[in-house]
């Protein structure tokens, strides 16, 4: 972790897509807070673009995998087991 608080880049891309989400909501919540220096800022703005990167990385991911689900056809989907309801 950095002494801003923020992890380093090279743990961004290990973080699943809550902790990138959670992080990027207390990033932004610092920046809107104020109270910082510009350098502070800086780095903040540079971990949430980061961040903003990894959860969309992930999103694009999911949603390939339902695209690709969805693309089978419908007899082959027919054969899975439904998930339990609620």
């Amino acid at each position: 972790m950095t002494d801003d608080g923020t992890t380093t880049t090279a743990a961004a891309g290990t973080l699943g897509y809550e902790q990138a989400r959670d992080e990027l909501i207390e990033v932004v919540r610092r920046l809107e807070a104020g109270g910082t220096t510009l350098e502070e800022s800086l780095a903040l703005w540079e971990r949430g673009e980061e961040l903003a990167r990894v959860c969309r990385r992930w999103l694009e991911g999911a949603r390939a995998r339902l695209d690709a689900a969805l693309a089978r056809p419908v007899t082959e989907r027919a054969d899975e087991p439904e998930a339990a309801d609620g």
